[in-house]
């Protein structure tokens, strides 16, 4: 009921806008035309047509007609604007977009805000983007070859700290798809993580055999030679890194190592 009003309300407003422009049948405005842009083109128009007859590359009959002719159309008195109407259409038509539009807000912000106090903020409407881990467990139950639920899944393992189910998960996949680059690189950082560098650089340069240009692989590759201190060879990867992976998450945390190692290296 309280929408409807509202509503009601916002119509009854548009119309009383637009009611004077319906009773009186206004003239649109018009900008009244520039006469000096008129006598500004006529007098270098006559100052061409000077050089033109000087050049003598105008007969004197010509010249003496096109004077005439840019002397009345630079001093003529300008033709007054007609009068169009007010596009009554077009206001009205916006007057009733507004008045639905504003409709609507009444009548779904309530029901999505819910019981709320005044002032507290909306939250909680926008649905979740990333489905659970319950949710990609069920999913990859029933599909048990889908390689993006699969991945999907082991990457929220690893967020979640259950390392041993996400590898157990990225190896699944690399069974269905050998090769699977993501899978690799997951592989990657959580043997990284857990102290196994070799095993991590053996996953890491299958990747770049794979990708040679791949942002993971190149960023995690230059972190272990980094922290190696082998500063040539972390140089050289990260070089390619920050011109591949210029967006990449890792990217502000890599550029002052990058410049440490560089200045170690003497470059």
């Amino acid at each position: 009921m309280t929408a409807a009003v509202f509503a009601l309300a916002v119509a009854l407003g548009g119309w009383l806008a637009v009611r004077p422009l319906l009773a009186g049948r206004a003239a649109w405005p018009h900008d009244p035309p520039d006469v000096r842009d008129d006598v500004t083109r006529a007098v270098s128009s006559l100052r061409d047509l000077e050089f033109a007859r000087a050049a003598g590359t105008i007969a004197p009959a010509d010249h003496a007609r096109l004077r005439a002719l840019l002397e009345r159309s630079a001093f003529a008195a300008p033709r007054p604007a007609r009068a169009t109407a007010a596009p009554i259409r077009t206001i009205a038509g916006a007057a009733l977009l507004a008045a639905v539009a504003a409709a609507l807000v009444a009548v779904n912000l309530p029901r999505e805000a819910g019981d709320r106090a005044p002032g507290t903020l909306i939250t909680g409407s926008v649905p979740q983007l990333t489905p659970s881990v319950a949710a990609l467990e069920a999913e990859a139950a029933r599909s048990p070859r889908d390689l993006p639920t699969l991945l999907a899944l082991a990457d929220a393992y690893r967020d979640e700290g259950r390392t041993s189910d996400a590898v157990t998960t990225y190896q699944r996949v690399l069974t269905i798809e050998r090769d699977n680059v993501p899978a690799l690189n997951g592989l990657a950082l959580i043997l990284y993580q857990a102290g196994e560098r070799g095993g991590a650089l053996i996953a890491v340069d299958r990747v770049l055999a794979l990708r040679p240009r791949d942002p993971d692989a190149l960023f995690l590759k230059g972190l272990a030679l980094y922290q190696s201190e082998d500063w040539r060879g972390a140089v050289e990867v990260w070089r390619v890194y920050l011109e591949a992976g210029e967006f990449h998450p890792a990217a502000p945390m890599v550029r002052p190592l990058y410049a440490e190692a560089a200045r170690k290296l003497g470059r």
